[in-house]
């Protein structure tokens, strides 16, 4: 079987504000656009990566702001973090889980700073959109066995 996951849907508030943040945040512009029966649909591709999100109008139940735990992965973490605060984007600072495993919700066993062992998988930063949505960007570098 070969599945691959390509759209996420989150749920906003504004669409137009919610667009203007991703394509300000560096993600491409894929699709807007509507149609006559109030359906609209915006996606948007984080950089590098072959997944998209999708937000828009008539779209989803779900109240705006309540995804979370939403990922994105780089290989340069705090040339990441740089850049989308540069492009206008809180992001928070660089933590890791004090266990040294994946992370808790919210701010959970944080401890500020790069994790000091590894590289790989324990590196994080986080921040939300206009709406609450909230992203963790995790570092990897060398990619586990079989990934």
């Amino acid at each position: 079987m070969d599945l691959r996951l390509e759209i996420a849907v989150i749920p906003v508030g504004d669409v137009d504000r919610a667009k203007d943040f991703y394509v300000r945040a560096g993600f491409r512009l894929d699709a807007d656009f509507s149609t006559d029966k109030g359906l609209r649909v915006v996606q948007v591709t984080p950089p590098g990566s072959e997944a998209s999100v999708i937000f828009g109008e008539k779209l989803t139940s779900a109240a705006p702001g309540s995804s979370q735990g939403l990922h994105l992965v780089t290989g340069d973490l705090a040339g990441a973090r740089a850049e989308l605060i540069e492009r206008g984007v809180e992001v928070s600072e660089i933590w890791h889980d004090a266990d040294g495993v994946f992370h808790y919700e919210g701010d959970v066993n944080r401890v500020p700073g790069p994790h000091p062992a590894t590289d790989s998988y324990g590196s994080y930063a986080s921040f939300s959109d206009p709406d609450g949505n909230g992203w963790t960007i995790q570092q990897v570098v060398t990619r586990a066995s079989g990934r």
